[in-house]
């Protein structure tokens, strides 16, 4: 089997290619750049292009399949010639699914939550010794690739994203997948450039209900108005599961599950988190693992790369990082840092780089989601503006949109970087919070000299 791979370098694109090479397939593909990780990943397994950009010569007839990654737009010179010479093309879940159709499917959706809850699963499943494949958003603890396609696994684990599949398929990504059991952990407008209206984004959710398969399961989250309502409107010929926040409490410092059998020690912590839990719990419990083999693998879940990830510690002061760019995500990981650690003083920055969150008419969504944090910042890096072809936002601008006259409003890393480096440390965490990188700052070096 021989497939080539238009946009090679996109961060599930090239482990698919990495697992499918793996599987004994002949692996090409092409991209007009690729950064790390996945030049190194590509170069370590045989499969990084000798050049970059795009050569319609290579695409020829014994090719058996062509994927194309979200980044090739309609016009790239190699789909155009796949097109021209009638090769199958699918987007990369399209291609998934052919991998999956034969095994049970299980698609975790959402506006949140999705990474970690998936990465729940998949660490459950590993550690009681299940035989499964996957496809995650993030690098985890514990597994080499963020994708993983065998020929015996019956069960493949997909993080479903809502974004459109390709640029000739402009379907949601997890529409494709044709779940078995599928779980929705909220709905949170998101992606304005493809969805516009909130009731356009809304319908995305309905069709993916749509899509699970007959006599399927939907596990949901039954505290979300917005998908409560969605569950009793359908009436496709599927189970349907609801879970809520489980109990839990606090102490020194650690978040305890209360169960039947006793308080179950966590490495995780945050109210989102817990309800994330409770999805992956459920999910697990139509899989057959029992209460018992989930409560112990659980407590050994560090949490997935980037959500509430620890950086540093110095003197009962901590700094954590964390992958929430929108309003429902920042609002979650600030209440999750401040019910943890109610005794310091949070100062949480969030950084807006995403075509949503620069949208002026999308950024009053960020109304009051800051509010918990004793000092607030946003940083926006001035670069972004440049790059999205966008006008500058004012720094009213941002403090009406969040509801906070005392917000700080940085454009330029280096600055950010100064007011950090100036502040007392003592009796104060922080938050750094962004799907980028803060203009390049070091977030671990900047620690030290937050602490210094």
């Amino acid at each position: 089997m021989r497939v080539h791979f238009i946009a090679i370098g996109g961060s599930v694109m090239h482990n698919l290619a990495i697992a499918l090479a793996n599987k004994g397939y002949l692996v090409s593909g092409s991209d007009d750049y690729i950064y790390e990780p996945s030049r190194t990943n590509l170069a370590n397994n045989g499969l990084l292009p000798e050049r970059l950009g795009w050569y319609p010569e290579r695409i020829t007839e014994d090719i058996n399949a062509v994927v194309l990654g979200m980044h090739a737009k309609a016009d790239n010179p190699e789909l155009l010639k796949a097109q021209e010479l009638g090769l199958q093309i699918y987007s990369y879940p399209a291609y998934i699914y052919e991998q999956a159709k034969d095994k049970t499917r299980v698609v975790i959706g959402g506006s949140h939550g999705k990474t970690t809850i998936t990465s729940m699963i998949m660490h459950v499943l590993k550690s009681i010794g299940r035989d499964f494949d996957y496809v995650v958003g993030a690098k985890l603890e514990g597994f080499e690739t963020m994708v993983s396609i065998t020929q015996d696994a019956p069960l493949m684990i997909i993080e479903g994203d809502e974004y459109l599949a390709s640029a000739i398929d402009r379907r949601p990504k997890f529409l494709l997948y044709h779940a078995n059991i599928a779980l929705i952990s909220g709905i949170a407008w998101d992606h304005i450039n493809v969805f516009p209206t909130y009731q356009e984004y809304l319908e995305q959710f309905e069709h993916f209900i749509e899509s699970i398969e007959t006599k399927g399961t939907l596990v949901y989250n039954k505290e979300d108005k917005e998908v409560q309502k969605l569950v009793s409107d359908n009436h496709s010929n599927i189970n349907k599961h609801g879970y809520k926040l489980p109990d839990f409490t606090i102490n020194k410092g650690i978040s305890y599950l209360k169960t039947a059998k006793g308080d179950v020690p966590l490495q995780i912590f945050g109210k989102h988190n817990l309800s994330n839990l409770a999805g992956a719990f459920t999910v697990c419990e139509w899989l057959g693992v029992s209460r018992d083999e989930f409560y112990q693998a659980i407590s050994t879940f560090k949490g997935a790369s980037r959500r509430l990830e620890y950086i540093a510690d110095h003197e009962g002061s901590v700094v954590y990082k964390d992958f929430a760019h929108s309003p429902s995500k920042v609002r979650a990981s600030i209440n999750a840092v401040k019910e943890q650690y109610p005794e310091n003083k949070l100062v949480a920055i969030i950084e807006l780089h995403t075509f949503s969150s620069l949208n002026e008419a999308f950024l009053q969504e960020y109304k009051h989601t800051m509010d918990a944090a004793d000092e607030a910042i946003v940083f926006i890096d001035q670069h972004s503006f440049r790059q999205k072809n966008i006008k500058p936002i004012e720094a009213a601008t941002i403090a009406h949109a969040f509801g906070r006259e005392d917000i700080l409003y940085v454009n330029d890393a280096l600055i950010l970087e100064s007011h950090i480096e100036k502040m007392n440390p003592k009796g104060k965490n922080l938050l750094f919070m962004s799907s980028g990188n803060f203009g390049g700052l070091n977030l671990v070096n900047l620690s030290d000299k937050f602490f210094n």
